[in-house]
């Protein structure tokens, strides 16, 4: 994790931007630090990539200012930003040399021949690319342009790279690949990156900070670690990573504990996730990491059906019905497991282990 105590480079204050009755960023404010690998995470239409598009100057705000490195961009061209934009199509010249792509940004503003050729160089060295500087991005894979890409937007030294789901035509092995090539390239140039997915383990990857976006507001702004243990409510909960879900109310609390009656009248101890009160509709969100097979001591304790076991290598996936569901989901080391479909068992987790979240009506 890199050191996020430097200055803010980027602030965002109630940007809203409609499309006709769509409105797809709803007063969202959000600083971005010197230095930092924030993503923009959600679903397709939630506002991430509008947000992306508004600090990069391509769209007019209908209210709302965005600053960077303390300056306002109001009426600042996109050309005149100390940003550079990576998209998913690469956006490289069919024309053009590999090197001369590179230099494009350089050649445009005027930069003498001479210091072109050296950072154009130094570019196609960090991405391991210098020996085929004269071929044309035709000639190349799918990997190849993708880092093409990342040098053109790198070569001027940039105060902050934006990038728009860069890796999403890539095989998985090699977007795996190019996530550890980018953060390293991050990690060694201190540059300050804001990056748009909508793959919530790229996210858990490669990012200081993710912001969570749905429906065009961020819901939660926070550290990978803080976003998968205490989200802050169930949409969060169930965009990050695998989880257990069961809807009830709140009858009973005692500081960060409380009682939840399911609609079947089952009740389960849980950890108060959010400001609720008795009465409450709520959400109790759990992980599947943290279910056990059998009773355990101190701990909620349900019966369950199983209903399929999944092999995935280092360990099993066990989808049973409990508590109504026919979606709770546990996670067990591959060896030693003997149960199959239609097994009768139990199943158990610590209150706090779960989470109890505002339900979605109520968010």
């Amino acid at each position: 994790m890199r050191d996020t105590t430097a200055g803010e480079l980027i602030r965002a204050t109630s940007l809203v931007k409609r499309y006709g009755e769509v409105v797809a960023l709803d007063g969202v404010s959000l600083s971005v630090r010197q230095g930092e690998f924030l993503a923009l995470l959600g679903p397709s239409g939630c506002g991430k990539t509008t947000l992306l598009r508004a600090i990069a100057g391509f769209i007019e705000l209908n209210s709302g200012d965005i600053s960077i490195a303390g300056e306002s961009m109001k009426g600042v061209p996109p050309n005149r930003r100390p940003v550079n934009t990576v998209f998913q199509n690469y956006a490289l010249f069919p024309h053009l040399t590999i090197e001369e792509n590179v230099a494009f940004p350089l050649s445009v503003r005027g930069i003498n021949r001479a210091e072109v050729q050296e950072r154009v160089r130094a570019a196609l060295r960090m991405i391991k690319l210098e020996n085929l500087a004269h071929r044309r991005p035709g000639q190349l894979s799918g990997g190849q342009q993708q880092r093409v890409a990342l040098a053109r937007a790198l070569v001027f030294n940039p105060q902050l790279v934006l990038m728009d789901e860069p890796l999403g035509a890539l095989d998985k092995r090699l977007r795996e690949q190019m996530q550890l090539e980018i953060k390293q390239l991050h990690e060694t140039m201190g540059i300050t990156v804001v990056y748009v997915t909508h793959d919530q383990s790229e996210a858990l990857t490669m990012s200081d900070r993710i912001a969570v976006f749905h429906q065009g507001r961020i819901q939660q702004l926070a550290t990978p670690s803080e976003l998968y243990e205490r989200p802050a409510n169930a949409f969060v909960a169930s965009f990050i990573g695998e989880n257990n879900r069961f809807d009830g109310t709140l009858v009973a609390r005692d500081g960060p504990s409380c009682r939840v009656r399911l609609a079947d009248g089952t009740e389960l101890s849980a950890t108060v996730g959010a400001d609720l009160a008795p009465g409450a509709a709520v959400v109790i969100s759990l992980r599947p990491e943290h279910v056990f097979i059998g009773a355990h001591e101190g701990a909620n304790v349900l019966p369950a059906h199983m209903l399929e076991v999944i092999y995935l290598g280092d360990h099993r996936k066990l989808r049973m019905r409990v508590g109504g569901s026919d979606e709770f989901v546990a996670k067990v080391p591959a060896a030693g497991v003997h149960w199959k479909g239609g097994d009768a068992l139990t199943v158990s987790w610590p209150a706090n282990a779960c989470l109890a979240l505002p339900s979605d009506s109520e968010e």
